[in-house]
């Protein structure tokens, strides 16, 4: 018997936890809850200030703000996620997690500082600066709530599974009240907090991630004697398919593209996740071109880290436990990180270990309240300053952070509602619509909205209503939704659609919607809109000046 025959045979019991860390983790999880709800309200904006409220005063230091980045960038669905096709599909997950730090370098060195420079609060005032008009703004706040709302529902939907796992229950009702009351919090962080109290909850939960992934990473290799080379052979037998496990196309076996698919699912996952307006309202935080950039670079140091991290605890968990241990657990291995975790300590755990556990739970609980605070609070303010301010010139600061705040429950409530609706089936294609409509429709606008001159009024309304179409239309012909056991209707076949994700087609054509806009807007609109462009170019790529909205 091998070292890894060992290994796997003394973690393989190891899918439930024991008494003491279930406890341990309920009272962490309260003392969380507590603590981030605290500093919520004592970070939150004092006065009826818009600034405060939407950028909190862009005062945090580049290395705060690029760990708010991080935390926003890194939510539920990529560590659970993410870390469950490492475990299950081996290298076709370590490249899609590569993905991941990849998009984030896109926004970096491609968007971060123009869309600092043309925005103030949100998407649609870096939209608008050249093509100012309600029906950009409310487009754009459209387009934002359709990308996020799909990723709430993951993540509020799998809070009540996460936490009976955890905690050890099974009842349906309990799953359903856990959600709501998850869902209650992150209404709450998102009203009360503002932006700058979101990003403190960011910070907390990135530095919680990362240093207790960085421990178990640390166990997961000191278990196969510090030579990954071990750990990734471990990983291929207890994968029980072998060196397939270490090749790419696992993933996309099954379907009849599966080369042209992958290619599909990581230009989804690169343009989407650099482009989703949780994300890109960060860039509204700093306070030059200069902080944004350095801001940029702790967020992509942070992010990068923990894709190393899920890495090596994601082919630990299938090395230690079995891939077939880990579908049974679950079907998209999302339970996976979290058993790779517990298996690193061996069967006899410690109190010390048994701490180190809960602070590995723990993070994840802050990881679903934070990510889907962010979200919320981007949707929140899209609406409150794109739909309902910017239709009146009357409305006072005062109003508009009310609005803000109603805003967050009209967008926090029916979240809730839908997640308890959809929490039994299958949620990969929730995550998938949201990168595909990032990566079709917000990604186009921006790239053309930042850096081409003749691109007009039509050809912007065309990206974004034509890219966010074309995703819905093809959706749900792809073999998430039907057509395999794993889909979110496994007993329906209305597949038609021959990929996973619908980005090879539908990002080329967010992109020739644009063009074709532009084209159909006449001679006249294009050179108007070049002189626009013109006129505040030196603002958009270089700061040159700060145009206040």
């Amino acid at each position: 018997m091998t070292q890894a025959d060992d290994v796997r045979q003394a973690a393989g019991t190891l899918t439930e936890l024991s008494g003491d860390a279930q406890t341990m983790s309920l009272v962490a999880f309260t003392a969380v809850v507590t603590v981030t709800l605290l500093l919520c309200v004592m970070t939150g904006p004092d006065r009826d200030d818009l600034d405060e409220f939407y950028t909190g005063y862009r005062s945090l230091s580049p290395l705060r703000n690029g760990l708010a980045v991080a935390g926003d960038y890194i939510s539920a669905a990529t560590v659970l996620g993410t870390g469950g096709v490492i475990a299950l599909y081996g290298y076709d997950g370590v490249v899609l997690a590569l993905s991941t730090a990849l998009s984030l370098m896109l926004l970096m060195f491609l968007l971060a500082e123009p869309l600092r420079n043309a925005g103030r609060f949100t998407m649609g005032d870096a939209l608008s600066l050249r093509m100012p008009g309600r029906a950009v703004r409310i487009t754009t706040c459209a387009v934002t709530i359709a990308a996020l709302l799909p990723l709430m529902l993951v993540q509020l939907a799998g809070t009540g599974q996460l936490l009976a796992f955890l905690l050890g229950f099974s009842g349906d009702s309990l799953k359903t009240a856990c959600m709501v009351g998850m869902g209650v919090l992150m209404i709450s962080y998102a009203a009360i907090g503002g932006m700058k109290g979101t990003a403190l909850i960011q910070i907390v939960k990135i530095v919680m991630l990362l240093g207790s992934g960085a421990v178990v990473a640390v166990l997961v290799l000191h278990r196969f004697d510090w030579n990954p080379g071990t750990l990734f052979d471990a990983a291929a037998d207890g994968s029980g398919i072998g060196d397939a496990f270490l090749h790419s196309g696992l993933q996309f076996s099954t379907g009849p593209y599966p080369g042209l698919d992958m290619i599909s699912s990581q230009l989804a996952v690169v343009l989407g996740g650099a482009c989703l307006p949780h994300i890109t309202m960060r860039m509204y935080t700093a306070s030059s071109a200069r902080q944004v950039r350095r801001s940029m670079s702790w967020a992509v140091s942070g992010v990068a880290l923990f894709v190393l991290i899920m890495t090596v605890v994601g082919f630990g968990a299938t090395a230690m436990i079995g891939r077939a241990v880990i579908a049974q657990a679950d079907a998209q291995g999302n339970t996976a990180y979290l058993l790779g975790a517990r298996a690193a300590f061996g069967q006899d755990v410690s109190t010390a270990e048994t701490l180190l556990f809960t602070t590995v739970t723990t993070a994840i609980f802050l990881t679903v309240l934070a990510s889907v605070a962010g979200m919320i609070l981007a949707c929140a303010n899209s609406l409150a300053h794109d739909v309902f301010a910017a239709g009146s010139r009357e409305t006072s600061p005062r109003r508009e952070m009310l609005l803000a705040r109603l805003s967050a429950l009209a967008v926090g409530v029916p979240t809730i509602l839908l997640a308890a609706q959809v929490q039994h089936r299958s949620l990969q294609p929730l995550i998938t619509l949201s990168f595909c409509l990032g990566a079709s429709a917000l990604a186009p606008a921006l790239v053309y909205s930042l850096f081409w001159r003749r691109y007009t009024r039509t050809g912007l309304l065309s990206t974004l209503i034509g890219g966010t179409l074309s995703v819905l239309l093809l959706m749900p012909g792809t073999n998430l939704v039907s057509g395999s056991p794993a889909a979110a209707f496994p007993d329906a076949d209305f597949n038609w659609f021959p990929f996973t994700t619908t980005g090879l087609v539908t990002i080329p054509l967010g992109f020739a919607f644009g063009w074709l806009g532009t084209l159909a807007s006449g001679r006249r609109d294009a050179e108007e809109q070049r002189r626009r462009y013109e006129a505040v170019e030196g603002w958009i790529l270089a700061g040159a000046v700060r145009k206040e909205n």
